[in-house]
């Protein structure tokens, strides 16, 4: 039980923290980002436990319970959400907030920080539900930290299609309940994901499909899954630096987390070419709407936006590659979490400098600020697949689990547009890194500090490319056994 405290506690205590002090004070920022190791010690510390070959319960009836899957997404929330609190607004300097927009963020981000920890720790799928639900209006409520029409109007999108996605969620999950209810008769525990993997194989297989159908597409709404994806883009590109990192790098993963806990139970049930299908399917469509929007692109923000749409379209088809992809595509959600949210931290600073988010008004960013641009370009070499970033090797796992599967084709395929991405967000970047500044921007780094633990994110990038700890390979060996692989 301590250490679930320890992992839900920190964001809990410094949301109402900054709910307790107004005006707001500077120390409730630093006391949620003294907080915020706590959670990510926890989120190591289920690892041991892991590694171990345990998995920790608590509560009555197994409420919360961490496998290794919970335990991978609960280290990628934590980490991310503790960048958010240190890097966050509020923390003394000219970040551009107020008093009460840095209160504001220190309610709602660690909101959104807790629900997302407590969706992918809980082991009733209904739960898991309604805090999925809640990081929607959670995350909703800082889109507009900065109120303008684009804002407003991109929050009230995300929470409208989100809603719907959620619902559409929330009908598969009933179905699923009901379908196992038809065949055990009311117990408790009914929707506990190891009561259901118990089941599984005894469910009636038309209905745990259609379920599934709603589920994939409810979830992969939040995922930002095409078609699904329309909120998304307006949403990172609109909301704060240290919001976007938060929605981009982990909670299309944590959307990804359900789909997945779903799926091995209709894998259990009904193998795995039903799901196969529908990933491939979902897949290459937001691989090929995120490659093709990327060419057009304007807006930076927008453009690393459609670039987590092609990741998360990636990692859905190396859930469809057997053992070898499912591998892959948790390596991949790893190094896309870690580049994806250093990347948005540094637009933020891009854009406090510039004052702009358009691609074309911002050059010579490598003269103006340096290490900002160094760790951008290297930030967008590392998405486009290029080695030494470990996004380098979990593609190339990826694509030898596609060929191992027999589907050359679609690994053609899948190639070919991720070298449209790599041409589009290579040229994008160019446009940035070189040329004359633009007249008036002030060139130098400014505040420098917040680089340092974004150049950590780097180096972790670089040691992924270059060798994969035995922790990290037994912690995916692991999930791919949940899985069903």
């Amino acid at each position: 039980m301590s250490v679930f405290i320890l992992l839900l506690g920190p964001p809990l205590a410094s949301a109402l923290l900054a709910v307790a002090v107004k005006p707001y004070r500077q120390f409730v920022g630093w006391a949620n980002a003294l907080l915020s190791p706590f959670s990510i010690g926890a989120a190591v510390a289920l690892w041991g436990h892991v590694l171990a070959g345990d998995v920790l319960t608590s509560g009555p009836g197994e409420f919360l319970r961490a496998d290794a899957l919970s335990t991978l997404l609960a280290l990628c929330v934590s980490v991310v959400g503790a960048l958010a609190a240190w890097l966050g607004p509020g923390m003394g300097g000219d970040d551009g907030y107020d008093g009460a927009q840095a209160r504001k963020f220190r309610i709602f981000g660690n909101l959104f920080t807790f629900t997302m920890l407590f969706a992918v720790t809980s082991n009733n799928l209904g739960f898991m539900w309604i805090a999925i639900e809640a990081t929607t209006i959670t995350s909703a409520m800082l889109i507009p930290l900065h109120v303008t029409k684009a804002s407003v109007e991109a929050s009230w999108k995300y929470i409208l299609i989100g809603s719907v996605g959620i619902a559409l969620a929330f009908g598969g999950t009933v179905l699923g309940y009901f379908d196992f209810v038809n065949l055990a008769g009311h117990r408790e525990g009914a929707l506990n994901w190891t009561v259901l993997m118990a089941s599984a194989s005894r469910l009636h297989p038309q209905v745990i499909q259609l379920a599934f159908v709603f589920i994939l597409i409810g979830y992969g709404t939040k995922a930002g899954l095409a078609p699904m994806h329309t909120w998304l883009p307006d949403a990172h590109s609109e909301a704060p630096a240290p919001l976007s990192a938060m929605m981009s790098g982990v909670l299309l993963a944590v959307a990804l987390y359900a789909v997945i806990r779903w799926e091995a139970v209709v894998t259990a049930a009904v193998g795995t070419g039903f799901t196969d299908g529908l990933f491939i399917a979902l897949g290459v469509l937001s691989l090929v709407i995120a490659a093709f929007s990327l060419v057009v692109q304007q807006n930076y923000k927008r453009m690393l936006a459609y670039s987590s749409i092609e990741h998360t379209g990636l990692m859905c088809v190396g859930l469809a590659l057997g053992p070898l992809g499912s591998f892959a595509a948790m390596l991949h959600l790893v190094n896309h979490t870690l580049a994806k949210s250093m990347l948005f931290f540094l637009a933020g600073r891009v854009l406090h400098r510039y004052r702009t988010t358009e691609i074309g008004r911002v050059s010579g960013l490598l003269t103006v600020m340096p290490w900002t641009g160094g760790l951008f370009a290297a930030g967008v070499l590392a998405v486009v697949g290029l080695p030494p970033f470990g996004l380098f090797i979990s593609e190339f796992a990826l694509f030898r689990a596609g060929f191992a599967a027999g589907r050359p084709w679609l690994m053609g395929l899948v190639l070919a547009l991720l070298a449209v991405a790599f041409v589009s967000m290579i040229g994008h970047l160019n446009r940035m890194l070189y040329g004359p500044p633009a007249p008036g921007v002030t060139v130098g780094e400014g505040n420098g500090w917040p680089l340092v633990p974004l150049g950590v994110c780097a180096t972790a990038l670089v040691v992924l490319g270059l060798t994969l700890p035995a922790p990290l390979q037994v912690l995916l060996e692991r999930i791919v056994e949940i899985a069903g692989r």
